[in-house]
């Protein structure tokens, strides 16, 4: 119960970064869902944005919701995207992709001015690593690259769903999870898995938030970049 109001509190926070008039990247997740509730709250009170949604998901609950929503090939400058992040170390650099979107994000946060993360206290580690890395990959070269990156040394896992069947992503790839623990080099592994033909995309995010939003308990911590 805490952990959700710390994901509404940090949701909350972020709308003193919407203005009206804005296109406004709409992330996935648990937290960026509170904050497109939120948001459409606003909407409703008259505030005029457009949002671009990161997944299937938060396009069907933004609709549903009343948020007006357009796609990229309508708009390809976003004035500022809310989203949440699996961890956040002390550079603003984010592991993403544990709701499985982390391309479309990826996508998304390229395209926007401002990237304002929000995520309760716990996600804020002193060294990325602790969550396990999600790399999306193509069919076709999923156990190469499973191979490729446990040569790397992480522990690789097909993510499944609860029966059992693959994850599949909105793009219709599957998703490895690689525990690394604590990443030393996180510029090095990005470029490494730049590199690996068969990934599709990765949940390292270097270099793109602007702000973290962070709520512990009550208090609000702002990270900037």
């Amino acid at each position: 119960m805490a952990n959700d109001q710390e994901k509404e509190a940090a949701a909350r926070a972020s709308l003193q970064y919407v203005k009206d008039g804005q296109v406004v990247g709409l992330g996935t997740g648990s937290t960026a869902a509170y904050f497109i509730k939120l948001l459409a709250e606003q909407v409703h009170k008259g505030l005029r944005i457009r949002g671009i949604p990161t997944s299937i998901r938060s396009l069907e609950l933004a609709q549903s919701l009343g948020i007006p929503v357009i796609t990229l090939d309508e708009c390809q400058e976003i004035e500022v995207t809310v989203d949440g992040a699996d961890e956040v170390d002390p550079q603003l650099r984010l592991i993403k992709g544990g709701g499985g979107a982390m391309l479309r994000e990826k996508i998304v946060a390229s395209a926007t001015k401002q990237l304002v993360i929000v995520a309760d206290a716990s996600k804020q580690v002193p060294m990325l690593g602790k969550f396990p890395l999600p790399v999306e990959v193509i069919r076709f070269a999923q156990a190469l690259v499973a191979k490729r990156i446990a040569a790397l040394g992480a522990d690789v896992q097909l993510r499944r769903n609860v029966d059992g069947t693959p994850y599949i992503t909105d793009e219709n790839n599957h998703i490895l999870d690689c525990r690394f623990g604590e990443i030393r080099d996180v510029d090095r592994l990005a470029q490494e898995l730049n590199a690996m033909p068969g990934v599709v995309e990765h949940g390292l995010f270097i270099g793109m938030a602007s702000v973290v939003l962070f709520a512990r308990g009550k208090e609000i911590v702002e990270l900037r970049r």
